[in-house]
């Protein structure tokens, strides 16, 4: 089952906005059973509206469109569709009360633009809109549903969860899908093909894997349609199951999650405590795990020591240590993780020292060269990395590669 997805707007074309509604509908889409064909960006003028929905229709069963239903001027797919569809706008009294509650629960007062939102397509179904002012509407035409909802990403979200997904449901006959996804760390995505490279070869055909690197994380997903969702999710976790035996160190969750809530459960768990002491990272580490609601159980403060003063006084890094070997290296993050425990009096501590970029380095620690330590109650442990050029990926691969050493070592006591 074909879905085409098209977002109205020229604040989009001249990249004004983001358009994150087209990534949100898509994964929901997917969730229901259907194959996304495209997503399509347009402008706001009704040649192009009526030229998009009538090139989608050939294709798909389902068009949704987002935009243009606000009641200011520029606002004209309502009026568009009536047109292609060859209806007419009539006064809705449901959308009217709807609009009528909407604005009095936040103190406004109906005026004649707001009360032109109650007009609506004569010939089409109603989705109430509990968010905002705009209602969706539905359109059916030989076999095909055209959907149009709000731009606005709580409205369409609301409209979508409220009205579309029961809509779509009962008027399609839609398989099953079902997604795994393998959360990666610490191999790049050409080591990672070559490790699995025998795994992957023997999957079944019906298998469909994808890979979706990003700093620091690829995310490996095996996907499959078909009628048996029990089934379908025994032979994905089985295949997991063999895919964890080849790179057990490396896979932190089998569920998109991030990983800084994978420490969190852990720390949680075994009732420890963690801090951190960060030159190059600048705080990032500290910012992925208070990320996680709850975090303050566990987690108890940073120390960001960019400069060697702030090592050794607030760390107690001695001078001779980085005298005799600089600020990145071994001895170095390794002493800073020892501090961090003493001084904040947590079970764990991360540190992390290193040259980021895009200036700075020398022939013996190039950019990217990362020190890494974890202290903790059997000890301190520290690797060492090399990373790019680029200062915002090293400080984001950084912070991925120093939790999931942390994560290693929760699980190894």
């Amino acid at each position: 089952m074909l879905a085409q997805i098209i977002t109205i707007g020229d604040e989009i074309l001249i990249g004004q906005i983001q358009d994150t509604n087209s990534t949100w509908l898509a994964k929901e889409l997917t969730s229901l059973g259907f194959a996304v064909s495209s997503i399509l960006s347009i402008s706001d003028n009704e040649e192009s509206i009526k030229k998009a929905v009538e090139d989608s229709m050939r294709y798909n069963q389902l068009v949704l469109l987002t935009g243009g239903l606000g009641p200011t001027n520029d606002d004209i797919t309502k009026n568009t569709l009536c047109s292609l569809f060859n209806t007419e706008l009539e006064f809705n009294n449901i959308v009217f009360d709807d609009v009528e509650l909407f604005l009095s629960h936040r103190g406004g007062k109906m005026n004649s633009l707001n009360r032109d939102q109650a007009l609506f397509p004569k010939s089409a179904k109603l989705l109430r809109n509990r968010q905002g002012t705009a209602p969706g509407i539905w359109f059916e035409y030989k076999g095909s549903v055209v959907i149009s909802i709000p731009g606005v990403p709580r409205e369409m979200k609301g409209i979508f969860k409220q009205e579309i997904v029961k809509g779509v449901k009962s008027f399609f006959d839609l398989p099953e899908n079902y997604f795994q996804t393998a959360m990666i760390t610490g191999l790049a995505e050409a080591q990672l093909a070559l490790i699995i490279n025998d795994w992957e070869k023997q999957l079944s055909k019906d298998i469909k894997i994808a890979y979706l690197p990003s700093p620091g994380v690829i995310r490996l997903r095996l996907g499959m349609i078909g009628s048996n969702k029990e089934v379908m999710e025994k032979k994905i976790g089985d295949e997991i199951v063999k895919l964890y035996k080849l790179i057990p160190d490396n896979i932190y969750s089998d569920t998109e999650v991030a990983l800084q809530q994978v420490i969190a459960e852990l720390l949680v768990s075994e009732n420890m405590t963690l801090s951190t002491a960060e030159s190059c990272t600048g705080g990032n580490i500290a910012k992925m795990v208070t990320s996680v609601p709850g975090s303050s159980v566990f987690f108890k403060g940073s120390v960001v020591a960019y400069s060697n003063q702030i090592k050794k006084s607030l760390l107690n890094v001695p001078d001779k240590i980085i005298d005799m070997y600089g600020a990145v290296s071994r001895e170095v993050v390794e002493s800073m993780a020892i501090g961090a425990c003493g001084k904040l009096n947590t079970d764990y501590s991360i540190s992390t020292s290193g040259i980021a970029g895009p200036t700075g380095g020398t022939e013996e620690k190039p950019v990217g060269t990362v020190w890494i330590a974890v202290s903790g109650p059997n000890g301190t442990i520290s690797k060492k990395y090399i990373f790019g050029k680029e200062r915002d990926i090293n400080i984001k691969q950084s912070s991925i590669a120093a939790l999931n050493m942390l994560r290693v070592v929760l699980m190894d006591e």
